[in-house]
Formats: C-alpha cells, sequence, structure tokens
C-alpha cells in the first residue's frame, strides 16, 4: 500500500492569524496555549467534529497542534481522509514554546507547556 507523507509544518510556518486546532486535554490547555486557537481534545474530537466544520468554514488551512505532535498527527490524518486542508504543526506546543512563539492562558497567569 502507498501512504502519501502526512502533511505537517514548522513552528515558524504558522501564520500569526492561522487557524489552529489545539487537541490537547483541558488540563493541558489551561497551563498555556496559542491565542485564538479552537480546543477540541482528542478523546472528544470525533463527537465535537461539527465544532470544526463549523470555524473552518472560510476554507483556511487547519493547523493542528498537541504537546510535541502524536495526537495532532492522528487527527490531522482523519482531517485529510474527510477533504479538509490540514497539516501537523511539527513538535507541538513544545517546539511553539521553544521557538519563542506566544501564548496565553485563560486566567492571566504565566503560560508553560505541560
Amino acid at each position: 500500500m502507498n501512504f502519501a507523507p502526512l502533511p505537517s509544518v514548522d513552528v515558524a510556518a504558522v501564520p500569526s492569524d492561522g487557524f489552529v486546532l489545539d487537541v490537547r486535554e483541558d488540563n493541558e490547555w489551561a497551563a498555556g496555549h496559542v491565542e485564538g486557537a479552537l480546543h477540541i481534545p482528542m478523546s472528544d474530537f470525533v463527537a465535537r467534529f461539527g465544532e470544526l466544520t463549523e470555524a473552518a468554514d472560510d476554507g483556511r488551512r487547519v493547523h493542528v497542534m498537541c504537546r510535541v505532535g502524536g495526537r495532532s498527527a492522528q487527527v490531522t490524518q482523519y482531517l485529510v481522509q474527510r477533504g479538509v486542508d490540514a497539516v501537523n504543526i511539527d513538535g507541538g506546543m513544545l517546539a511553539w514554546e521553544g521557538a519563542g512563539r506566544p501564548m496565553v492562558t485563560d486566567n492571566g497567569e504565566p503560560a508553560f507547556v505541560l
């Protein structure tokens, strides 16, 4: 069988106004996340798929994020199979934080990757 390589991008290639889907769990999200990202934990993803299609109805590329890239790779594959323009963010939030990209919390505390 031939499988197409999973589309992925480096954190530096994610536009500052890019559409980010964060599939980490609630406690990881609470510690720190990309401002404006859509949060749908992987454990809820299939049931909440409609939320993504509503949010991404403008046709923008979906940049999928988790802690290091494993969960987001699975979600990216799911999305690509359904015809969504989606890419996995290489290295996830750890790479995002390491690159000095901005992160926020909902409570105003300093953001970090859990």
